[in-house]
């Protein structure tokens, strides 16, 4: 299923923000430069960033979104100066993340991000999942708040992503194969989902090279919601992965090995659907390694 963090949450952070300085010169060199270079007008009050990404898997929350097959994806966020946020971000999906037929996820992100201090940054906002062309009941919020800390090359961040109840992600199976044979155990029932995680990264001196870990832990439904999907499948789950950011301008190569303690065993009871091609076969939350490709701007 198709339910991106934080991973949303990780679709802002895809997205840089411009970052203007200038120095303080003396009277005499400002009068200097004044003199031989009017005044600009003053940096425009809103900036537009955005990415363009191609990856091996769309993995989200430690769970494949795309059948363990190649996604693209993509989004643009509009910020203001005073800290406020919009943003969409999209990708495409398959097998379990299709969710009820749609091959698009499109997330709606608006947020507000402010300094508590010159290296921590807080970041509250809400991100709206939607899958055009899908069946109904599919659509849900996810409020999500980040703390993120810096010292030297090393970036700390934590997060909590709470949906509240909603029918898109309620237990209204029991089993996978409750959900192949179109049987409803609890039609229309709601629950919600928490996901708490942490993220490091630290910048490797004299090259291009960031190093990056992360950890999860979903609690949600332990069985199938209306359209056989789930935010976490097992009810009870962590996901981690590994990996390594290179950069050369703008262009960002990444590969983390990607991993959940969802066994073969505790997923059974989800299949058909929870599996590669919802064929009952395959674990599309065991370990992979997945690489990407990110262009901004």
């Amino acid at each position: 299923m198709k339910f991106r963090h934080a991973a949303a949450v990780v679709a802002i952070s895809m997205f840089p923000i411009a970052a203007h300085a200038q120095s303080t010169p003396d009277d005499k060199a400002a009068a200097a430069e004044a003199t031989a270079h009017p005044p600009t007008a003053p940096p425009s009050a809103l900036t537009v960033s955005g990415s363009v990404a191609l990856a091996s898997d769309y993995r989200f929350r430690g769970v494949s979104q795309s059948d363990q097959e190649m996604a693209i994806q993509g989004g643009v966020t509009i910020a203001h100066q005073s800290g406020l946020y919009v943003g969409t971000w999209a990708s495409n999906l398959a097998g379990w993340g299709t969710f009820g037929g749609a091959n698009m996820e499109l997330d709606l992100i608006g947020g507000y991000k402010t300094k508590l201090t010159h290296s921590a940054t807080l970041d509250v906002g809400v991100t709206w999942y939607m899958y055009p062309g899908g069946a109904d009941k599919t659509d849900f919020a996810e409020p999500y708040a980040k703390l993120t800390g810096t010292t030297g090359p090393a970036t700390l961040a934590a997060g909590v992503a709470y949906a509240p109840k909603q029918q898109a992600i309620g237990k209204w199976y029991n089993t996978g194969a409750d959900a192949a044979a179109g049987v409803y155990n609890r039609p229309g029932a709601k629950d919600d989902n928490l996901y708490l995680w942490g993220d490091g990264a630290l910048a490797v001196a004299g090259t291009p090279i960031t190093a990056k870990a992360h950890v999860g832990h979903s609690s949600g439904q332990d069985g199938l919601g209306p359209n056989a999907t789930a935010v976490a499948p097992t009810g009870d789950y962590w996901d981690w992965s590994l990996g390594a950011d290179a950069t050369y301008k703008n262009l960002t190569l990444n590969v983390s090995y990607i991993d959940t303690d969802i066994s073969n065993q505790e997923a059974s009871y989800l299949r058909p659907s929870f599996s590669k091609g919802q064929d009952g076969t395959g674990n599309i939350a065991g370990s992979t390694v997945v690489v990407s490709l990110t262009a901004a701007f």
